[in-house]
């Protein structure tokens, strides 16, 4: 198959250099601004919590500043969850969802658990609507030592203190109609290598860790989500996008060794959330409610669990 029949930069068979890179750039249109709709939020949430920067990523002539959130009244003997959103800058409900998740619930498990958000990472690829940064990099599997992407480098900066300290983490995603149009096709032309479509589930589901897998956890979270929008069935091979169901709406992945994000606490409890916004079934609006439903979720697993 000629790159030419799945997409419209590079050559079959031939890696991106960098005039295939500066082609794709100049496709990507900024389209939202993250300083309105994300910083703005934050500055209306620094009476209630602790608002901390943790760094600045730097594109061409545009700088973004990374702000995270804290719970005020922050005490060690307590067990910490991390929340990451906006890992995948197009995937909006993650966002958003974590930030409704702060404004209109965090409060009630003051004293109970202490809470680390981070709700956009990537605000790069946000601006854009896209999955990968500045660089053609995906930024959900650059979570390693030496991480080629900005923004991976960056969160894992702000959680090395407390490594050890997590008992949770949940990281906000979404799979889209796009990942079957524009992202594969794209990461196939980069790569210089073959075109594979597959299947987008319709319906919320859950990734969790192939290495510590804790199918309890999970399940709570799924319990939770189908109260507000429907789990993503078994396509016709049994699976969930390659991967076998291991449960209701729950595949497996080796988050370490991809270099995702959920896998940069030792957690012990660590999960993937990924809605579906193109569903004919679902809404926007739902789609950020089950993300929010799924932190609760999270929250009251750890505080009923005593971690």
């Amino acid at each position: 198959m000629s790159t030419a029949n799945f997409y419209p930069i590079g050559t079959a068979g031939k890696a991106w250099g960098p005039a295939e890179l500066d082609q794709w750039r100049a496709c990507q249109v900024r389209q939202r601004s993250y300083a309105d709709e994300v910083l703005g939020r934050i500055e209306r949430l620094r009476s209630r919590f602790d608002v901390s920067s943790y760094g600045e990523m730097a594109y061409a002539e545009e700088r973004f500043p990374l702000q995270a959130i804290r719970s005020r009244h922050w005490q060690s003997s307590l067990p910490t969850v991390l929340v990451t959103g906006g890992v995948h800058g197009y995937e909006t409900s993650g966002v958003h969802g974590a930030l409704r998740f702060v404004d209109e619930q965090a409060e009630s498990y003051a004293g109970r658990v202490n809470l680390l958000l981070a709700p956009c990472v990537s605000p790069w690829a946000y601006e854009r609507i896209q999955r990968w940064n500045f660089d053609a990099i995906d930024p959900n599997r650059s979570f390693r030592a030496d991480s080629p992407a900005q923004e991976s480098a960056a969160l894992m900066r702000l959680v090395a203190p407390l490594r050890g300290q997590f008992a949770a983490h949940i990281d906000l995603h979404e799979t889209t109609d796009s990942d079957a149009s524009e992202y594969l096709p794209a990461v196939a032309a980069r790569d210089g290598q073959p075109f594979e479509p597959h299947s987008i589930p319709d319906g919320f589901y859950l990734v969790d860790d192939s290495a510590n897998p804790q199918p309890a956890f999970q399940q709570a979270i799924i319990e939770a989500v189908q109260q507000v929008t429907h789990i993503a069935p078994a396509d016709e091979h049994g699976g969930i996008i390659g991967s076998p169901l291991v449960a209701q709406g729950v595949i497996h992945y080796a988050m370490k060794m991809l270099g995702l994000c959920a896998g940069i606490t030792d957690a012990r409890y660590t999960s993937t959330t990924e809605v579906y916004p193109d569903s004919p079934r679902a809404t926007p609006e739902q789609c950020i409610a089950a993300q929010v439903a799924a932190v609760v979720a999270v929250m009251d697993f750890v505080c009923k669990t005593g971690l």
